[in-house]
């Protein structure tokens, strides 16, 4: 259709979350769930480019997985992915008695004890359950403030919805840009703070190479290196959905290697993160919203549009 360039499509897609931060909060909360859930359903039967990624991945996470099966988990994953929406535009009008209700955090000790060290700490989660939750959990639950980093999206009006959404939540929020965000990261956490980073999908092309489920991906070097340079306690975190509430597993710390150059303590480090992230995304695959590509085998030549 003539008219429809990136400009148009990007202010419909601005237009679009900010028609669903101010109605969906609005509505009874059984009548959004329900509203997602028919949402999801209709994207799955469709069988676009994003479903099909997803069970592509899914099938790596569940190798012994028939058609029917992957089916299933595929359906089951939109219906967790747009759950994450509905929460998501929902969260602002939350009371902190609701956000409390609304998760359940196990070994919760090792991220206060490790903040009570004075030490900072990073939290290293994948795309998992609802990341926002667990920060708005973080932030009035624990009252502990925290700087995230957040992808550069396009209008850029629907990147500042992001960023003013999160601000909301109580996240400091700095734009991906590589050695800046990363210098005020390692500040913050200098000065004792927490860092919380989305970490198995790497933005940069100049990620670490794990083994993730048998196969080859790439992984952001940055929590390994933050941990390494400040000092500061690495933890992973899996999240996942259990009926009415989100459940979330603090891991043990990824220590720092004795020996070994900056590198590879990096790639053992980060490899140690994909180990813990995958235990969690084998447990729940359903809730893994990776809708991407992200294995290296999976990935287009360099060149070819994606």
């Amino acid at each position: 259709m003539s008219g429809t360039g990136p400009g148009l499509r990007g202010r419909l897609t601005d237009g679009l979350y900010g028609l669903g931060w101010g109605a969906v909060r609005r509505l009874p909360e059984p009548a959004a769930g329900a509203l997602f859930r028919t949402l999801a359903d209709q994207v799955w039967k469709r069988r676009g480019k994003a479903v099909l990624r997803l069970e592509s991945n899914l099938a790596r996470v569940v190798p012994d997985a028939g058609p029917a099966r992957l089916a299933e988990l595929s359906k089951a994953g939109m219906r967790s992915y747009m759950r994450y929406w509905m929460e998501s535009f929902r969260l602002p009008a939350w009371t902190p008695e609701r956000i409390r209700a609304g998760i359940d955090v196990q070994e919760v000790h090792r991220l206060t004890e490790g903040m009570d060290a004075g030490r900072g700490v990073v939290l290293a989660l994948p795309h998992l359950g609802n990341w926002d939750l667990a920060g708005a959990w973080v932030t009035t639950d624990l009252k502990m403030p925290f700087t995230t980093v957040a992808e550069r999206l396009e209008p850029a009006t629907l990147y500042d919805r992001f960023v003013a959404y999160r601000q909301g939540l109580g996240m400091e929020v700095l734009p991906h840009s590589g050695g800046a965000a990363f210098g005020t990261l390692a500040r913050r956490l200098r000065a004792g703070g927490l860092v919380c980073l989305v970490a198995d999908r790497d933005l940069s092309a100049s990620g670490v190479e794990v083994t993730f489920f048998g196969d080859t991906a790439r992984m952001p070097a940055g929590p390994a290196l933050l941990a390494q340079q400040t000092g500061a306690l690495l933890l992973p975190v899996t999240l996942w959905y259990d009926g009415p509430v989100m459940r979330a597993r603090i891991h043990p710390p990824v220590p720092v290697p004795e020996a070994g150059t900056r590198a590879e303590n990096t790639s053992s480090m980060t490899q140690a993160l994909a180990d813990a992230f995958a235990t969690g995304i084998a447990e729940h695959p359903e809730d893994w919203h990776m809708l991407q590509r992200l294995w290296i085998s999976d990935l287009e030549p360099q060149g070819e549009a994606p």
